[in-house]
């Protein structure tokens, strides 16, 4: 517990106001909990009484530990009771004329000393703060939902805030046992700002009919994220999301951060997720099936084309489905490496005619078009009619490697965003077959893969998401806001990401997000998909953030 704040008030008490009363109270702190009305009050109580209640049946709370916990929270619906507090913070709707409204009144009945902190998620504190006449006692401190949950809490200080105050309030957040991370006052803070222009990039994406939604979902997810984009969206709000598209872009015009038309009109329609059971999704009905696996039936035959550690990984996933696998490397030497890394039972050599028969060939050597097309043209001259022919190209339009065969139809771009996971990105262009690329989902079925069909755009789905994130995130390194593990713990803390971004460039490799970031910005000339100079720069030097 902070040695300068022992009493603290929480302003209104839905879900997050009655979390953070919770995590305080858990944490030794007398807490006195306002709400407008009784009805309001009631439903805090509530949701006290839930969050704890669930607490004990999971085993993470004992009856008696419950009990005292509620037992430091005094109920009331008049300011009057936040007198003699050392702390208020503020938590009711991310609304900027009701938090001012707020902290007039605040401002009134504290005492002079008492800091006021406002949890807003997006909104500027120091717009919060002029509604008072002690703007050096303000600070930002927004929890994450759940609040008892979650570790990370933004701690915000604006260019008028005591550093005793913000020192205060950082050790009761440390205190209670969460990361805090502190920085200014600019709108979405660390994980807002570098969330929702991933999130709202996303509803772009459906809307212009990139996706669908599931396959959105599921190929983000396939990265280690908890959930897919939409399914989150759905889950914080949709009004919520808008919101905070809306405050970041206000103040960055940042056209990551201009909401997405579809997410204006859901919210206009009234469908702003779970919590009016229909948003991107519909909820409190039987969840859509799950795409349909295809036809039984054995795995087909498999040709592959390269001899590095993608056309290795494919060849090994295939092997383990039990599919009748030939592979051709340019010489002996690679055909050797390759040999060693998949087996001896796996049948390869220089020639193409060895894929002469195949039912899909997958060409996955390295990522020079002039190399991918000239293969694909060869493959051409050998390959069976009806087979699949995948590309892996994915820094060029799968239609200009297509191009280069006389059967353009027959051609779909495959890639694998993890080559030892189960995702594949299956991609058709403006001439592919639908039979082919049917044909070609089947077969990726059949080979243990979850195939998500994207439009032949840079990056697919998980690059094209991913990699202007990470983009962001060096964006915000670089301008000097917060520094790499700020950044990182504000993603893993905060938004539950297995890896935070600065830490997930370099396991990617700086190489490839610039390539792919190059690719985005030749086809869709917008600025924030442009690499950052820092990212150029250390990519030019051969090494890394860290």
């Amino acid at each position: 517990m902070s040695a300068s704040v022992g009493r603290v008030g929480v302003v209104g008490l839905g879900t997050m106001g009655a979390g953070i009363a919770e995590v305080l109270a858990r944490g030794g702190h007398s807490v006195v909990g306002i709400e407008v009305n009784n009805d309001a009050l009631q439903r805090g109580r509530d949701n006290l009484e839930k969050s704890t209640g669930r607490a004990v049946r999971r085993g993470r709370l004992s009856e008696e530990d419950k009990g005292a916990i509620l037992g430091r929270i005094e109920l009331a619906t008049s300011f009057a009771g936040l007198a003699e507090c050392d702390l208020v913070i503020e938590a009711v709707p991310e609304r900027l004329d009701l938090k001012r409204r707020v902290f007039e009144e605040l401002d009134k009945v504290c005492r002079p000393e008492a800091v006021l902190a406002t949890n807003t998620s997006s909104l500027s504190v120091t717009e919060i703060a002029a509604a008072t006449g002690r703007p050096e006692q303000i600070v930002g401190v927004h929890f994450f939902n759940p609040a008892p949950v979650m570790k990370l809490v933004e701690v915000i200080h604006t260019v008028l805030t005591r550093p005793e105050a913000l020192i205060a309030v950082r050790e009761l957040v440390e205190g209670l046992g969460k990361v805090a991370v502190t920085v200014g006052d600019r709108a979405g803070f660390i994980a807002n700002r570098l969330l929702f222009g991933y999130l709202n990039q996303a509803a772009g994406m459906y809307e212009a009919g990139y996706a669908t939604r599931e396959d959105i979902d599921a190929a983000m997810k396939s990265t280690g994220l908890p959930m897919g984009p939409l399914t989150l969206m759905d889950l914080i709000g949709l009004d919520v999301s808008l919101e905070v598209c809306e405050a970041i872009y206000r103040e960055t015009r940042d056209r990551r951060h201009a909401p997405a038309p579809i997410l204006r009109h859901l919210v206009t329609a009234g469908l702003l997720g779970r919590k009016t059971g229909r948003g991107f999704y519909t909820y409190g009905e039987p969840e859509e099936a799950e795409e349909r696996r295809a036809e039984a039936g054995g795995a087909p035959s498999v040709g592959v084309a390269g001899s590095g550690p993608l056309p290795v990984a494919v060849i090994q996933a295939a092997v383990r489905a039990g599919a009748d696998v030939r592979f051709v490397a340019g010489d002996d030497d690679k055909v050797r490496a390759v040999r060693d890394a998949v087996g001896e039972r796996v049948t390869g050599g220089t020639d193409l005619a060895l894929l002469a028969d195949r039912d899909l060939i997958v060409e996955a050597v390295a990522e020079d078009t002039a190399v991918k097309r000239s293969l694909l043209a060869a493959v051409d001259d050998v390959a069976r009619k009806g087979a699949v022919l995948a590309t892996t190209g994915a820094t060029v339009p799968v239609i200009e490697l297509a191009m280069a065969t006389d059967r353009p139809q027959d051609v779909v771009g495959l890639h694998l965003p993890d080559p030892e996971g189960g995702l594949a990105e299956l991609v058709s262009t403006v001439v592919t077959d639908p039979g082919t690329a049917e044909r070609a989902a089947a077969y990726l079925t059949r080979l243990g893969k979850r195939p998500v069909r994207s439009a032949d755009r840079a990056g697919f789905i998980v690059d094209a998401l991913r990699m202007p994130y990470l983009g962001d995130a060096v964006r915000m390194l670089e301008s000097g806001y917060a520094d790499a593990d700020a950044i990182d713990a504000a993603m893993t803390h905060g938004c539950g990401y297995p890896i935070g971004p600065i830490a997930d460039l370099d396991r990617i490799g700086l190489d490839r997000v610039v390539e792919v970031l190059r690719a985005l910005y030749t086809e869709y000339r917008d600025p924030a998909f442009a690499p950052a100079p820092l990212l150029d720069r250390l990519h030019t030097a051969g090494t890394s953030f860290r």
